[in-house]
């Protein structure tokens, strides 16, 4: 099984809980820990070098989103994928993402009639706009160089991102659990949209940050759809 320490890294932000529960989501969702594997506090304390006491958290955590079965003193197993569930998860997506991006843009147009420099006002709003930009960056570099094993978690990562600049920490964990199931189902099938999704996602983020807040949120649907149909396209093997 694999495993990354998570304990000593200084880099990385959040509680050991919070960091050993990302680390063990990603490996899940993009099926390097396979559905159906048994984990236990003493197994997942030993991979990631950190106490039972963050992985008893993170075990909680991901049941909550649903991503495994804790059953008592048998300790977790992972949950199938559900391809049935794709129409579900897609429309309380659309319906999340719809009102988050267009937050976010609503946050760059309240700015309307300041100048928008990046030491302005709200520091936050900005840091993650560069935190997109590298994320974007990043999957720009993957596709060019043919690593398309990393676009899953990029691609999660950017709409993480995004969901973060509409200032709705309820929303963003909500959007968390249903967008992981959906990049699992993605993983699980092998599709990928590549090209054509990165280039959508730098339309949505522009219009983001110009404060187009109507524009952004039909964009973000339009995107979805089309990631609907693929991944659709993926479970029936057409």
């Amino acid at each position: 099984m694999p495993g990354e320490a998570v304990g000593k890294d200084p880099s990385t932000s959040g509680s050991i809980a919070v960091r050993v529960t990302r680390r063990v989501r990603a490996d899940i969702i993009s099926g390097e820990i396979p559905p159906g594997t048994r984990l236990t506090e003493k197994l997942l304390s030993e991979q990631y070098e950190v106490s039972r006491v963050p992985v008893r958290e993170c075990l909680r955590a991901l049941e909550a989103e649903g991503l495994v079965i804790v059953r008592p003193y048998a300790g977790a197993t992972v949950v199938e994928p559900q391809p049935a569930d794709v129409d579900v998860l897609f429309d309380v997506r659309r319906t999340l993402e719809g009102e988050m991006v267009r937050r976010a843009a609503g946050r760059a147009a309240g700015r309307a009639g300041r100048q928008l420099e990046q030491d302005g006002p709200d520091e936050e709003w900005w840091a993650l706009r560069r935190e997109i930009g590298r994320v974007l960056d990043e999957g720009d570099e993957a596709l060019q160089e043919g690593r398309v094993d990393e676009l899953p978690g990029l691609n999660q990562r950017f709409h993480a991102l995004l969901a973060d600049m509409s200032a709705s920490p309820s929303l963003s964990g909500i959007l968390r659990q249903v967008s992981g199931k959906i990049e699992r189902l993605f993983a699980h099938t092998g599709t990928y949209r590549g090209d054509a999704a990165w280039g959508e996602h730098k339309e949505i983020l522009a219009a983001v940050v110009e404060g187009r807040v109507d524009e952004a949120g039909d964009l973000m649907a339009s995107h979805l759809e089309r990631s609907r149909a693929g991944l659709r396209e993926g479970v029936s093997g057409d």
